[in-house]
């Protein structure tokens, strides 16, 4: 099991904008990605600004197979238009 936490900060007033596209993307990802048995938009209680998606994947190749995604591919420019920097990944082994 591999974990992912993605943090994202996003520009002041995009946070409509950018929910509505990572709606339609987490649809996507839970209607047509079986590997994938989490994927969790959060928002900071402290920094409204910030999110984190929390995703949790069968095995390497559930997330390498989210990477390739026509609806991961075709999410990218409506959530890069909404992100105030470069998000942080971390990659996370299951343990239990």
């Amino acid at each position: 099991m591999i974990g992912v936490i993605a943090t994202l900060k996003i520009q002041d007033g995009k946070a409509e904008d950018f929910e509505a596209v990572f709606r339609t993307l987490s649809a996507a990802v839970r209607a047509n990605e079986p590997g994938n048995l989490c994927y969790q938009l959060t928002r900071s209680k402290t920094d409204p600004t910030t999110y984190k998606v929390l995703e949790v994947y069968a095995d390497a190749d559930a997330l390498k197979a989210h990477g390739a995604s026509d609806h991961f591919k075709a999410a990218g420019p409506g959530l890069g238009a909404c992100l105030a920097g470069k998000p942080e990944v971390e990659y996370l082994d299951g343990v239990a």
